[in-house]
């Protein structure tokens, strides 16, 4: 069943989907979702020979259909999808990465954002990417979270990701262990502190969200014996919003806070670096969990896994974290 534009509602919104790395799992992922009748109109952002090869590849029916910004309407039959066309490169072969299609990768995430920013599309989708065959062909790049806030002037972009019973949001995002104590700034944390909150306000429909915040040594820096920024930088941003009517806890040791006591009434951690708090929540939730960026003009969510190329093209990838981030979309978006 195709839909016209003029059947385009907020209660029915058009997702973009970008693929990411083609050599990577990406394009089979979307290749599998596209198998089912959806509920839901998505638009590939890619090289629709890309997903046709993918699915010979593995096997499966797959017709795509060109999607016109003009007329948008998008396709929502099993074996089909809508494709907005941007050409790879160079050829591809699935698990062997190529730098020259890196800037093909760049260009569907330009393509797909820009048609958020101007309202052809709800919200964006996003596969993973390989952030070292990018910057191996010269391109600066951190990762989604930072290059989508540049492309859209989003001023300070939020990594948050989420599951079934926990949400984990960054204070600082891909950077060295060496760095983080340095990027850890009063106004960084403030900043990142009112976007949560706002967020899960604005976003989420939570009245009053309760947050808890890690801090950023061992056991919170023991009273100043193992670090001073607990002291010196966390606690009093900490303080200076709890008098605005934030609820926030903390800074808490981060071996702690992960525990049920603290969790149950807890809308949202924050913790202070990449790998303090995501390998919890991967724990909790891998393969279930969607990466959600917060502090943008648009509604962006992602896969909860990488590129995984010793999968691509065997058929044993799993759908799930994709699933979960296109129902976040909608959800947000609506």
């Amino acid at each position: 069943m195709t839909n016209n534009a003029n059947e385009h509602s907020p209660a029915d919104p058009i997702l973009a989907l970008t693929p990411g790395e083609p050599a990577g799992i990406g394009p089979d992922l979307l290749v599998r979702y596209a198998q089912r009748p959806r509920q839901i109109r998505l638009v590939a952002v890619c090289d629709p020979a890309l997903l046709e090869q993918r699915a010979a590849h593995l096997g499966l029916p797959l017709k795509t259909v060109s999607f016109d910004p003009g007329q948008p309407g998008a396709t929502r039959d099993g074996g089909a999808i809508s494709v907005l066309a941007v050409p790879l490169r160079v050829p591809v072969r699935p698990g062997e990465l190529d730098s020259r299609n890196s800037e093909y990768v760049l260009d569907t995430l330009r393509l797909a954002t820009d048609g958020c920013v101007e309202g052809r599309f709800a919200a964006l989708v996003t596969g993973p990417v390989h952030k070292g065959i990018i910057n191996q062909a010269g391109l600066p790049f951190t990762g989604h979270t930072e290059f989508l806030a540049e492309l859209t002037g989003g001023g300070l972009p939020v990594m948050m990701l989420a599951c079934p019973g926990l949400r984990v949001t960054l204070a600082t995002t891909h950077l060295p262990l060496k760095d983080v104590s340095d990027a850890i700034t009063p106004a960084g944390l403030e900043r990142v502190l009112r976007i949560l909150h706002g967020d899960l306000v604005q976003r989420f429909a939570i009245n009053t969200p309760c947050i808890l915040v890690c801090g950023l040594n061992p056991h919170a820096g023991e009273s100043g014996y193992l670090g001073r920024e607990e002291i010196e930088t966390i606690t009093p941003v900490l303080d200076r919003l709890r008098r605005e009517g934030m609820k926030l806890q903390g800074p808490l040791p981060a071996d702690t806070l992960f525990t049920p006591r603290y969790l149950e009434d807890a809308d949202a951690v924050l913790a202070m670096y990449h790998d303090q708090g995501l390998p919890v929540l991967k724990h909790l939730g891998f393969g279930h969990a969607v990466n959600i960026t917060l502090g943008l003009p648009i509604i962006r969510t992602s896969v909860d896994h990488g590129t995984a190329l010793d999968l691509a093209g065997s058929g044993r990838a799993e759908t799930g974290s994709l699933e979960a981030a296109i129902a976040a979309a909608i959800t947000l978006a609506r």
